[in-house]
């Protein structure tokens, strides 16, 4: 049990939860819309803190960051709950445990033990990944002020819920992040999701802003999220913001509670990619599809190739020093 951060007091022992755009009014005795903070008699508390649901020391691309440490392994934790409802979670069975089974799992796992951990593994940075880390924001807030003492990098990967304040507060240690950009639509966000589409774009302009390295992942859903103009809206908003930030396009797979369509065939994934670097972004990956050549770096200035990837592995990279070795333009990432 630890008080949560980010709420205030209100009337009646109930308490105005801050943490994520959902801004949640809990009254006394009840959780907010994540279902693992809640309030006892006016103090509201997270249910997860120290109380890890699952660990792993990944390779950095599955996250995915391919401009970010690449070829490094990033030991990643998570615990249950989440603040969104996707229909089609692959990782469901913890992210919405407090919902669907009305239980909180997991084990002690101290944020200390946390950076011993990933030292042991040889791991070069910390994620914060599987579920979403705004909601054990607490855990994620202690461990990688640690981390960062101890020389390991921290990364979320996020559906881009958190509100400014608590974002600030932990853009000192936080070094990178994939950011979901489910759609463009706010109706797919409030039918798919349980959310809005705004403060998702709010919240990755201010990840910009602040300096932190961003990626940005769109599942692509046949009929849902699929059709030219919105892949063209998601490219031209992340090229407006910056065309160095790189642009994950996965295929969806049945899961969950939306399986009404097949798993996205290659050909929408390409087409998407297509129209993003028509849009000018400089790196466009196809995601979930191994082996099909879109998980590739190639040089945007000459179009050489750079990082050759199969799946989440490397099997070769040219880059040098942070530069295309053809024509000697700087690659942009951290740690390339």
């Amino acid at each position: 049990m630890k008080e949560a951060m980010f709420y205030q007091k209100a009337e009646e022992q109930a308490v105005n939860c801050s943490l994520c755009y959902h801004r949640c009014n809990i009254k006394e005795g009840e959780r907010g819309i994540c279902g693992v903070r809640e309030n006892r008699e006016g103090i509201l508390y997270s249910l997860v803190y120290n109380k890890s649901i699952t660990e792993s020391a990944d390779p950095i691309e599955k996250k995915p960051l391919f401009h970010f440490q690449p070829g490094s392994r990033s030991f990643s934790i998570a615990t249950v709950g989440c603040n969104f409802k996707c229909l089609h979670c692959q990782n469901n069975s913890i992210s919405q445990m407090p919902r669907d089974q009305k239980y909180i799992a997991g084990d002690l796992l101290q944020p200390s033990k946390i950076v011993y951990l990933a030292k042991q593994y040889n791991c070069s940075s910390i994620s914060y990944t599987y579920t979403e880390p705004t909601i054990y924001f607490e855990y994620a807030y202690e461990t990688s002020k640690i981390a960062k003492e101890e020389g390991l990098a921290n990364v979320f990967v996020t559906n881009g819920y958190t509100t400014p304040e608590p974002l600030k507060a932990i853009q000192p240690y936080l070094d990178g992040a994939n950011i979901d950009l489910k759609s463009f639509s706010d109706e797919f966000y409030h039918r798919v999701c349980g959310a809005k589409l705004q403060p998702v774009l709010d919240t990755i302009t201010l990840y910009y802003q602040l300096g932190i390295w961003i990626e940005i992942t769109t599942l692509i859903i046949p009929t849902h999220n699929d059709s030219d103009q919105e892949l063209r809206d998601i490219a031209r908003f992340i090229k407006n913001i910056d065309e160095k930030i790189p642009w994950h396009i996965t295929a969806y797979y049945p899961t969950y509670r939306l399986t009404d369509q097949p798993r996205t065939p290659v050909s929408t994934l390409r087409r998407a990619r297509d129209i993003g670097l028509g849009e000018g972004l400089r790196y466009v990956y196809e995601g979930n599809v191994p082996g099909e050549g879109g998980e590739n770096t190639f040089c945007y200035n000459c179009n050489n190739l750079l990082i050759k990837r199969l799946g989440f592995s490397i099997v070769e990279n040219n880059i040098k020093d942070g530069m295309c070795p053809h024509c000697q333009v700087l690659i942009d990432g951290v740690g390339l």
